[in-house]
C-alpha cells in the first residue's frame, strides 16, 4: 500500500493570555474555528480528532462540543508532549489511509482558574500508583526540574547565569511577538534576583501561567491544492517515555528527547545541522538546555556554551528558538506542545510578521523541529517539518 505524505494545512491560537470570560470548551471551539478557516477546507472534511485534558470522556466530550463526529479519534495524554505524539499518530493515520483529515485542539482557562480560586486550577497531580513514593517527601514539579538542572550544574559545570540566559532570549523574542503575554527585556542579573521558587530556578526561569488555545489541521496531500494556505509537510516523527518516579530516572542530565529525536530525523532523512529553527517546550530554562543537547544541536554537557551568546534570539542569533518567546515569555496554559506547532507552521509560511526567521540567504526557513516535554521529563514527542510538499 502507498503511503500517503501528510501536510499541516491549518493552525491557529484561540484568544491568549488574560482571558477571564472564556471557558476552556469555547477556547477549543475558538481555535478549531480559526484554524479551519485558515486551512480554506470545510469542516465536512474532518474525519479525525485528537484532544486531552478536558472533560470527563476526552475527546468525546469536545468532539461534540464542536459538533463532530469522527471515525479516528486520540485521547494520548502524556502531559506537555501530548500533541507532538497526537501530531504523529494522526500523521501515520493519514498516511495509512485511516483519516484524511485529523484535528487537533487543546485549550485552557488555566491562569483565569487560579485567579477565581476554583479548585480545580491548582490540583496536584495526586498520590496515587508509583507517585505514593515520593509525595511524602514533598517535592513537586517543579522541584523534581530544579533538581535535574542542579545535577546538570555538578556533572558539567554549567551556571546560573547560562541557564538565566535562556530566559532573557526568550523574552526578546517575546518583544517582536505583538500576542506575547510579557515583552518587557530582562537581563540576567533580572532572573538571578529574582524570588527563588525551586533552588535554582527563580521566578523568570519558569514558565508564565496563561489562559489560551490552539488548534492544528493534519490532511493527506490531495487535499493540499484546495488549501488557502502553503503546505507544511510532516517529514518525521518520534516519541518516547523514560520513568515516572525519580529514582527510575537513569540519568537526570538526559531527557527523553534524545530517544524521540533520533527517530524523527531518522525518518525525515535529515539530521541536526539541517534544521533552520527549534520550538523546544520550556516550562524551565533547564528543558531548553538540556532538549538542545539531547536532539543534537550540540553535545552532551556543552548546552550552557551553546546558549550563553545569544544564539536563540530571532535577531542576531544563529540558531532561534522558541521564536514567539516560549512558555517563558509568550504564553503557557499548561500542556503547551500544540502551541509549537503553530508556531512553527507560521515561521515555515513565512507569515510570522517582526518575529519572522530567514535562512543566511536571506529566504525563508525550510526545515523546523518542534520538540515536546511532558510530566518532570517523563515524555518526549518530536515532529521535523518542512515548508512544501516535495
Amino acid at each position: 500500500m502507498t503511503q500517503r505524505k501528510v501536510a499541516v494545512v491549518g493552525v491557529s491560537l484561540s484568544d491568549c493570555g488574560r482571558v477571564d470570560e472564556a471557558t476552556p470548551y469555547a477556547l477549543h471551539a475558538q481555535a478549531a474555528r480559526r484554524a479551519l478557516a485558515d486551512s480554506g477546507l470545510d469542516r465536512t472534511v474532518i474525519d479525525g480528532f485528537a484532544s486531552a485534558g478536558l472533560g470527563t470522556l476526552a475527546p468525546v466530550e469536545v468532539a461534540e462540543y464542536l459538533g463532530l463526529r469522527p471515525t479516528w479519534v486520540d485521547s494520548t495524554s502524556v502531559g506537555g508532549s501530548t500533541w507532538e505524539v497526537m501530531a504523529a499518530h494522526a500523521a501515520d493515520a493519514i498516511a495509512a489511509g485511516h483519516a484524511n483529515a485529523v484535528l487537533l485542539v487543546y485549550g485552557s482557562t488555566a491562569r483565569a482558574d487560579i485567579k477565581a480560586g476554583r479548585r480545580t486550577g491548582n490540583l496536584s497531580f495526586g498520590a496515587r500508583g508509583p507517585l505514593q513514593f515520593e509525595v511524602p517527601y514533598g517535592h513537586t514539579l517543579i522541584a523534581k526540574y530544579a533538581m535535574a538542572a542542579r545535577r546538570h550544574m555538578h556533572e558539567y559545570g554549567t551556571t546560573l547565569e547560562q541557564l538565566a540566559s535562556v530566559a532573557v532570549q526568550a523574552r526578546a523574542n517575546a518583544a517582536l511577538n505583538p500576542d506575547a503575554m510579557f515583552r518587557d527585556p530582562i537581563t540576567v542579573d533580572d532572573v538571578l534576583s529574582g524570588p527563588m521558587i525551586a533552588d535554582p530556578f527563580t521566578k523568570l526561569h519558569c514558565c508564565i501561567r496563561s489562559d489560551g488555545g490552539a488548534a492544528v489541521l493534519l490532511a493527506a496531500e490531495e487535499y493540499v491544492q484546495d488549501c488557502r494556505t502553503a503546505p507544511v509537510r510532516v517529514l518525521g516523527t518520534g516519541e518516547h517515555v523514560s520513568h515516572t518516579t525519580m529514582s527510575e530516572w537513569p540519568d537526570f542530565t538526559v531527557s527523553p528527547a534524545a530517544v524521540s529525536g533520533r527517530t524523527a530525523f531518522q525518518r525525515a532523512g535529515v539530521g541536526p545541522q539541517d534544521i533552520d529553527f527549534a520550538e523546544i517546550y520550556d516550562a524551565f530554562t533547564y528543558m531548553t538546555l538540556v532538549t538542545l543537547e539531547d536532539l543534537g544541536f550540540c553535545e552532551k554537557g556543552e548546552g550552557g556554551a551553546f546558549v550563553e551568546k545569544g544564539r536563540l534570539k530571532v535577531a542576531g542569533g544563529d540558531f532561534p528558538v522558541n521564536t514567539d518567546g516560549g512558555g517563558l515569555s509568550a504564553q503557557h496554559p499548561g500542556m503547551r506542545g500544540l502551541f509549537l506547532l503553530v508556531e512553527a507552521v507560521r515561521q515555515l509560511r513565512g507569515e510570522a510578521g517582526p518575529r519572522q526567521v530567514h535562512r543566511p540567504d536571506g529566504h525563508l526557513p525550510e526545515l523546523a523541529v518542534a520538540s515536546g516535554t511532558g510530566g518532570w521529563f517523563c515524555s518526549s514527542g518530536t515532529v521535523v517539518l518542512g515548508r512544501g510538499m516535495s
